[in-house]
């Protein structure tokens, strides 16, 4: 990943500052204006960032005289011990709650951790599904959605989504030490009071650290194979487990983790298990209206989402705001408005009413030339199937890439009709013979529906969470694309900075010299999952497996936005891997 790349979110100011240009104008527009626009962008908002982070530095370094170092050594005897029943079996742990893993916090609520070991391991001789205290996995889950704070993933038997027990309990009884930390978040306060510390790339400088800690501990720890570490997350948290799975032991965030002090020590992982992820940000308004152009009505609430009480230092609000709908961000039932609230969500995830809303012109002329940018882009990858064959988008975004997307959804439709599902009213489905022949993209968006209006990410008015995500610390939203940044019609909004935006994308990384890439990844994107376009995991799990690691990407039938939802096949899947004869 380049500047290249960068500079096809972005489009010629020239050409281009006035919503209603052409769609061919847009798609043609000369290749060094666009760079120019991009460049300028960024440096114009880089100055204003730094500008505005000022006061918020000089209240930091007085505050960082004053602040409390914590120690980094685990100290195992801080522990109770607890048991769950996961269906009808006693699980017995001992839970390590609340310990900071780094030493110099910016929120010590938002940057602990607890660990969970299986009693057994404290017993002579004791062992679980195969495991010995020198053995067992670690299994770190992050809690993280909408790029909101995340929450430590306690072991649970009532989980929210699944209704049954969460993937942190199912861990425990597999035999893997549980690692869950708590990470900063867009609305994270720091213990100063004043400073926004969660944005872009905090919250992944927070699992490096929790990472680092785990390792640092390696011999204080009373189980857990610190080299079979195994990041889990669902959504922005898939995002974030990701972005831990491509960014081992990069220096690009070394400045970061020292500031906070995390231990000297490597942040590379095992394996990345991602479900739905909300990433590659700056590429993915171009991938949604690749796939969603044409269906005009979106049913995300068009209302931002904002606290309904002030943030209190190191916390996250109880509940937000969407119109006139209160939507707790934790365990729950949703308050409806008149508009019809989807309950159906992952934590945090944007509110979705059940009645879709017409996106307006400016919106569908945006749809149109967003999709107009997407085969460019894909075209400048090289990416390769299995077979080794490229795949490319032609200019009116057809083509081998979406052949490839299609038989992704194809091989779903399959997995239902084998398991004795009825698909005949699907009319995006050309079944022959019990075997799906083909897949019509446009008819399959239709009946998916879409969730976002265009932009789906970078709002032109700054109100989507990944603007928020990209702000400030004085929590002012920026932009991430030139070309929502070129459409805004207000005075003064910016962009965010191209170190901070490549950071938050993986592709940046895989291949990169000095980076360790986890070897292994399961990769999950439902087959009616509209929160993102199934091309932006799918061009992560290409470029991944053209890089030569090991990858399991699917797109399971009749799931939404949603993660965890296969434990079983998780876990066998994970076994499978740290069972596996060491190669030498």
């Amino acid at each position: 990943m380049n500047l290249k790349h960068y500079v096809l979110t972005a489009l010629a100011v020239s050409a281009l500052t006035m919503p209603w240009a052409g769609v061919s104008q847009a798609a043609a527009a000369d290749a060094s204006a666009q760079a120019t626009a991009a460049k300028t962008a960024s440096a114009v908002s880089s100055a204003t960032a730094v500008k505005a982070d000022t006061a918020a530095k000089s209240d930091a370094a007085a505050a960082k005289a004053k602040q409390v170092k914590y120690n980094l050594k685990f100290n195992a005897k801080n522990y109770t011990k607890e048991t769950l029943q996961l269906d009808g079996k006693d699980v017995a742990f001992r839970a390590y709650r609340d310990v900071v893993y780094v030493s110099k916090p910016a929120s010590v609520a938002s940057e602990s951790m607890s660990v969970f070991i299986p009693e057994a391991y404290f017993q002579k001789g004791g062992s679980v599904n195969g495991y010995t205290a020198k053995t067992a996995p670690i299994f770190l889950p992050n809690g993280v959605g909408g790029y909101m704070p995340g929450e430590i993933k306690e072991p649970s038997a009532n989980d929210r989504m699944s209704g049954g027990a969460n993937a942190s309990l199912v861990a425990l009884s597999k035999g893997y030490v549980v690692a869950a930390p708590a990470i900063r978040g867009r609305t994270t306060v720091g213990d100063d009071g004043k400073t926004y510390v969660g944005k872009a790339p905090a919250f992944l400088v927070d699992y490096k650290a929790a990472v680092r800690y785990l390792r640092y501990n390696r011999h204080r720890l009373p189980a857990g194979n610190t080299d079979k570490i195994i990041s889990d997350g669902t959504s922005a948290g898939g995002a974030l487990s990701a972005l831990l799975g491509a960014t081992g032991n990069s220096r690009e965030y070394a400045a970061e983790l020292k500031a906070i002090g995390a231990a000297n020590e490597r942040d590379d992982i095992f394996a990345s298990m991602d479900y739905c992820p909300i990433t590659n940000l700056d590429h993915a308004d171009m991938a949604y209206e690749w796939m969603f152009n044409g269906v005009n009505e979106a049913h995300q609430s068009s209302a931002p989402m904002s606290p309904l009480l002030p943030l209190k230092a190191g916390s996250m609000p109880g509940a937000i705001k969407a119109g006139d709908m209160v939507v707790p961000l934790g365990p729950g039932p949703v308050v409806q408005g008149d508009g019809g609230m989807v309950t159906d969500r992952p934590a945090n995830a944007p509110t979705e009413t059940s009645a879709g809303t017409e996106m307006t012109q400016e919106q569908r002329v945006a749809s149109d030339q967003l999709k107009a940018l997407f085969p460019d882009y894909v075209n400048s990858l090289g990416l390769k199937d299995r077979q080794g064959h490229t795949l490319m988008l032609n200019e009116d975004g057809t083509g081998s890439f979406a052949d490839y997307i299609k038989s992704v959804y194809a091989a779903s439709a399959q997995s239902a009709l084998d398991a004795g599902e009825d698909l005949s009213s699907l009319d995006w489905l050309i079944i022959e013979n019990g075997l799906v022949k083909d897949v019509d993209l446009a008819k399959y968006a239709a009946w998916a529906t879409r969730l976002k209006a265009a932009p789906a990410f970078d709002k032109f008015d700054l109100s989507s969470g990944e603007n928020d995500e990209f702000g400030t610390s004085d929590n002012t939203p920026r932009h991430f694309t030139g070309f929502s940044l070129t459409r805004d019609k207000k005075m003064g909004a910016t962009m965010a900075t191209w170190d901070d935006i490549r950071r938050m994308n993986p592709l940046c990384f895989i291949g990169q010299k000095g980076v360790t890439v986890a070897p292994h990844w399961r990769i999950r994107h439902g087959a009616k999952d509209r929160d993102t376009c199934l091309a932006i995991p799918a061009i992560l799990a290409l470029t991944l497996q053209n890089n030569g690691y090991d990858v399991d990407f699917s797109s399971p039938w009749g799931k939404g936005h949603a993660g965890d939802y296969d434990l079983t096949e998780l876990f066998d899947w994970a076994d499978g891997l740290c069972k596996a004869p060491t190669k030498k």
